[in-house]
């Protein structure tokens, strides 16, 4: 899964498996598990006198259900790279609202945190730009002019990212046109299933809402190269409301960002089910949002499953 892999792209399983996995938000109400045990969520707020957004999940009506409702896995996209930074800090020099990004994993039949999983996580910088795929732009825009507004198009996006057919954030995996790595990291889950990154809010280009892309792997083997064999039981992407993003893109550079935005309504990948389907738990100070977000979920996944997302 993880280590100094070259540039020939990742050597998952290119088959893709489709299944059903939990993700709930963190600050959802315990559920009840296996045995009429309790799960409780998995973090406290941050933020005092924060603005809090996201939806709570719905428990369990008896012992034995899984601790979520379940919602669909997502396509990897075409400019994941098998990662080769192992950080938690992920940011590099990009600029952006700092962001604090807080997952949980857990097992989906027993609630029991999944320790020891290598969890990746990439995005694209605030003008909507990949690292490893610079040459590829941000799909149509990313410079100067006014800020976008929350109002749908009504017309359909254009202009997409090249292995983004549509806007949906499939297509095949493209190779990497240069060395970057900002945005990305890999890092591993405590005893408690918790893992914390610190990256920068992203931004947006044209095609896609604002989103970050997740894979959880299991069963491999830490080493000082970094993660080796196992299993991808997750790929998926965490949202942000729309209600965020608005704010970010007053804030510069976001603001001097004028590509076509697609909101999270028009989204083709987003589900629509709220933390179901990964809309992230978010807290930060009203009307100041450039001072720092803190982003909270928990992803309920099956350890023995293959979902490489591809």
């Amino acid at each position: 899964m993880t280590g100094n892999h070259t540039a020939e792209g990742p050597k998952h399983k290119r088959d893709l498996t489709r299944r059903k996995v939990v993700v709930a938000g963190a600050g959802a109400a315990a559920a009840v598990g296996v045995g009429g045990t309790l799960a409780a969520g998995a973090f406290a707020g941050e933020t005092k006198g924060s603005a809090t957004t996201g939806a709570t999940a719905s428990s369990s009506a008896s012992s034995g259900e899984v601790c979520y409702r379940l919602t669909s896995e997502t396509t990897e996209g075409p400019y994941y790279i098998d990662a080769d930074k192992l950080r938690q800090d992920v940011t590099e020099d990009e600029e952006g609202i700092p962001l604090t990004l807080r997952l949980k994993v857990i097992d989906s039949e027993t609630c029991k945190p999944v320790k020891n999983a290598a969890v990746d996580i990439w995005h694209c910088s605030a003008l909507g730009v990949y690292s490893g795929y610079e040459a590829m732009g941000s799909g149509g825009g990313g410079g100067g002019g006014t800020p976008p507004s929350g109002e749908p198009t009504g017309e359909p996006p254009s202009g997409t990212p090249s292995g983004e057919p549509g806007g949906g954030g499939g297509g095949v995996h493209e190779e990497p046109t240069d060395d970057e790595r900002y945005l990305r990291g890999t890092w591993r889950t405590d005893r408690n299933g918790q893992v914390v990154f610190r990256t920068v809010f992203p931004g947006w280009y044209q095609g896609r809402c604002v989103h970050i892309h997740t894979k959880v792997h299991v069963n491999g083997t830490w080493t000082d190269a970094g993660y080796e064999g196992g299993n991808t039981c997750h790929t998926g992407q965490l949202f942000f409301d729309e209600e965020s993003v608005l704010a970010s893109a007053e804030v510069e550079p976001y603001s001097t960002n004028t590509t076509t935005r697609t909101t999270l309504d028009e989204d083709t990948i987003y589900p629509d089910n709220g933390t179901e389907g990964g809309l992230l738990k978010l807290k930060y100070k009203k009307n100041a949002i450039a001072k720092g977000v803190v982003a909270t979920i928990t992803m309920g996944v099956d350890p023995e499953a293959d979902n490489t997302g591809t």
